[in-house]
């Protein structure tokens, strides 16, 4: 199978997980750990173009799971993440990973937080080195193990 066939798959099998625990993520600590782990893919590589912009704008307006939050709102979040890693993006990476750490006291949010991130570096069919490497480095700050999601 080709790797762009496996990361498909792999993004749709983590929606499903998803999907399946929509109830149970409903706190604040998901839902900013959410748009903190978005702005970090979106940012990997030290640049943000719009096209990464928007992949999360339609992340968060059609993903079923973060409709459990006012979408202006999430946004807003996404923005205020992603303004700390375009002005310093080794100390914004700092801030950044321990808002996803907050995540860390539920392992089913913690898991949902590392799921969003592969779905957002895959949507565009390239899950590359950087934004592999941030979402492993958030598995760490989650006390997750990176091997769990193919990284």
């Amino acid at each position: 199978m080709a790797l762009w066939d496996r990361l498909k798959e792999s993004a749709s099998t983590m929606q499903t997980q998803l999907m399946a625990k929509k109830n149970d993520l409903k706190s604040g600590a998901f839902r900013d750990a959410s748009m903190a782990m978005c702005a970090l893919v979106a940012a990997a590589d030290g640049t943000v173009d719009p096209s990464e912009r928007q992949r999360v704008a339609q992340l968060i307006s059609t993903n079923e799971v973060l409709q459990n939050f006012p979408a202006a709102d999430l946004r807003r979040r996404f923005e205020d993440n992603l303004t700390k890693l375009t002005t310093d993006f080794d100390f914004g990476k700092v801030s950044v990973l321990q808002e996803i750490a907050k995540a860390k006291k539920k392992p089913a949010e913690a898991r949902a937080v590392i799921q969003i991130g592969v779905i957002i570096g895959g949507a565009d069919g390239d899950f590359d080195k950087d934004e592999q490497a941030v979402v492993r480095e958030a598995c760490f700050a989650l006390d997750l193990p990176p091997h769990e999601f193919d990284l």
